[in-house]
C-alpha cells in the first residue's frame, strides 16, 4: 500500500528520537548516522531499538527518502524519488518483535555500486508500529501510528560540502531578533556550520553565539542562526547593531569572521 509523504519536524529528530503514544513507546539509538564509504564497499551498521512498554512492541521497518523544506521540516517519501540510492540499501527484515522492556540490535547495510560518482547517499530508516492504536479526541475515536525516522548520510568517495557565506542578515527565532548568515553550498554533500564566536551589542553587553548546526545540503541556501547567550541568561534579548567576531568551522575548513549586523 502506498504511503502519503510524512513531514517531521527535523529539530525534532534530532533531538529525540523517542515516540510514545498509546501502542507504541519506542526509543532509538543513535537518531542520525553520518558515515563515510568508497564506491564498490558495503557499509553495515546497527540502530538500537528499544521499547520502553511492558508490553511487546510489534514494528514495521523500511527505508524512505526524504527532503527538507524551507523551515527545516522534514518531508518523508516511500515512493523513490529522483536519483534516490535506496537501491544500494539492504535491512535486516521488514518486521521485528521487541520485547517490553527490551532492545533489539537491527542491521542495515548499503552497498555502493563500483561506478558510483562521488557524493552523498541520504535516506531515512524508518520504524513504525505494526498496528495504529486508537486515540480518543474530542468524543471521537482516532486510529494513531507512531512512527520514527531516522536520518542517514553516507558521503561517498570524496564527496564532501563546499560552503560559502552570503553574509549577514537579522532573522527571527522564537520571537527575538538574531544575527544569521546565508550559507549555499556548493559541493557534493551536506554540510553544518559551527564555531566559536563571541560579541557585543550597542549597550556594549558581550554575548556568546552559537550557529545552528542544521544540515544545509547540496546546491541548497540555508539560514544559519547565530544564538547569543550569557553566563546568567540562555535567550537574552539583543540591542542591534550587533558585532560578532571568532572563526567559523565547517568539516576541516576554518575561517575568521568579524561582522557587524545593523
Amino acid at each position: 500500500m502506498r504511503r502519503p509523504p510524512v513531514a517531521a519536524s527535523l529539530l525534532g529528530l534530532l533531538l529525540s528520537a523517542s515516540v510514545h503514544a498509546q501502542g507504541f513507546a519506542a526509543l532509538v539509538s543513535p537518531p542520525r548516522f553520518e558515515l563515510a564509504t568508497r564506491p564498490g564497499k558495503t557499509l553495515r551498521s546497527v540502530v538500537e531499538v528499544s521499547n520502553r512498554s511492558t508490553a511487546p512492541g510489534r514494528y514495521l521497518v523500511h527505508t524512505a527518502d526524504w527532503t527538507l523544506s524551507p523551515d527545516f521540516t522534514v518531508n518523508f517519501h516511500d515512493d523513490l524519488q529522483a536519483d534516490s540510492c535506496r537501491p544500494w540499501v539492504a535491512i535486516e527484515r521488514p518486521e521485528v518483535v521487541v520485547p517490553g522492556g527490551a532492545t533489539l540490535r537491527y542491521r542495515f547495510e548499503v552497498t555502493v555500486p563500483a561506478d558510483a560518482p562521488a557524493g552523498e547517499c541520504r535516506f531515512a530508516v524508518m520504524i513504525e508500529g505494526a498496528e495504529p492504536s486508537i486515540a480518543r479526541n474530542n468524543g471521537m475515536d482516532l486510529p494513531v501510528t507512531g512512527r520514527i525516522g531516522i536520518i542517514v548520510y553516507v558521503t561517498v568517495g570524496e564527496g564532501a560540502p563546499d560552503l560559502e557565506s552570503f553574509g549577514p542578515t537579522i532573522s527571527t527565532l522564537n520571537g527575538q531578533r538574531i544575527p544569521a548568515l546565508r550559507i549555499h553550498n556548493s559541493g557534493n554533500a551536506h554540510g553544518r556550520m559551527s564555531g566559536f564566536l563571541t560579541g557585543t551589542d550597542a549597550k556594549g553587553i558581550s554575548y556568546d553565539f552559537t550557529p545552528s548546526d542544521f544540515p544545509i545540503l547540496p546546491h541548497e541556501e540555508r539560514e544559519v542562526f547565530l544564538t547569543p547567550s550569557t553566563a546568567a541568561d540562555d535567550h537574552p534579548t539583543l540591542t542591534f547593531p550587533v558585532t560578532v567576531k571568532g572563526t567559523l568551522e565547517w568539516g576541516d575548513h576554518k575561517t575568521e569572521f568579524n561582522q557587524r549586523f545593523d
